[in-house]
């Protein structure tokens, strides 16, 4: 009896270590990564005269993003949910880059009747819009919820979202051009698949529902620069890295203190995490180059399945009846 409880303490003590060497080695492998994937943005190009719209911009990248396109002397839309908080980012970023043409409006991506509201004012009060960065987003957990139209928050905030906003902003795009839609994705696209038979999936596990709205992303933007080719409006999309930003707000205790550790020491930083999108946003070598997926500022492959037209023209589809698209809208 004694013998066996010491092979049992030996066996756990061994379990112990190897999962705390293995806890290791992730930690350590998160860290090598985050270091060798930090691509810059190495264009010094102006943006004096060009009109940018971002998603999303009062924290994490997009905030960053908002900054390096202000300094680079472009009218900056600050299309954010919580005016407050961007009213007063705009004030920061007015008295860093002394560029005062930084306007905030009201935009919830999760509610079908913000977006039109938002797109009537830009289309009513703008004369250009040269980028578009769908750059906002969000990331449930546990907690199932649907939006006021009955959408899936995830994925009515992460896709069905940005796909109306596009819509209803594509005439103003074309008049602009040459223009750029820019969209945030992911690598975690990678462990998701998309089921088309049921792409407002109210039932799924939430967690789960940010990585197949990230490859819906791609699948859009796909499909998007295959409906714009010859229009002179071209549209990529990109990882940003593995990200210290309130993505991961909604994270309960005691998942969240784990989670910030994690992040604090690993993760990039969102000046970091922001420069492929502004890469995409401003660089003259991007001039016509559409329907690619970018990370750390360089073109980066897709798996094959993400990339098949028959998934993206039947994502559209179907995406089309949920956000309510009607006769009088723009068309793609």
């Amino acid at each position: 009896m004694i013998l066996y409880v010491i092979s049992c303490t030996k066996l756990l003590c061994l379990a112990a270590t190897v999962a705390l060497g293995g806890a290791v080695l992730l930690l350590v492998g998160l860290y090598f990564y985050n270091c060798f994937t930090r691509g810059v943005c190495k264009s010094k190009n102006r943006m004096d005269g060009k009109t940018v719209i971002i998603t999303g911009c009062t924290s994490g990248i997009g905030k960053e993003t908002a900054r390096n396109l202000a300094k680079r002397g472009a009218k900056v839309i600050m299309a954010c949910r919580n005016t407050d908080n961007a009213n007063q980012l705009k004030d920061e970023i007015v008295k860093e880059t002394s560029n005062s043409n930084i306007v905030v409006h009201k935009l919830d991506l999760s509610s079908l009747q913000s977006i039109r509201e938002f797109a009537r004012q830009i289309n009513r009060e703008e004369t250009r819009l040269d980028v578009l960065i769908h750059n906002a987003g969000t990331a449930e957990t546990f907690q199932k919820k649907l939006t006021e139209d009955g959408l899936e928050m995830t994925m009515g905030t992460n896709h069905f979202g940005p796909f109306l906003l596009t819509h209803l902003l594509i005439d103003l795009l074309k008049r602009s051009k040459p223009s750029r839609i820019v969209v945030v994705a992911s690598e975690l696209y990678r462990i998701a698949r998309l089921n088309l038979n049921n792409i407002n999936p109210t039932s799924t596990f939430p967690a789960y529902l940010y990585y197949v709205s990230k490859y819906a992303n791609i699948v859009f933007t796909l499909e998007l620069a295959r409906r714009l080719e010859g229009t002179g409006v071209t549209a990529n999309c990109l990882h940003p890295g593995m990200i210290d930003s309130g993505i991961w707000r909604n994270v309960p205790a005691p998942l969240s203190w784990f989670l910030t550790l994690i992040i604090k020491a690993f993760f990039k930083t969102p000046e970091q995490g922001a420069q492929t999108t502004i890469h995409l946003a401003v660089s003259e070598e991007l001039n016509g180059v559409s329907g690619k997926y970018f990370m750390d500022c360089a073109e980066h492959r897709l798996s094959n399945g993400v990339k098949e037209p028959s998934k993206g023209k039947k994502l559209w589809e179907l995406s089309e009846p949920l956000v309510k698209l009607q006769l009088s809208d723009p068309k793609i």
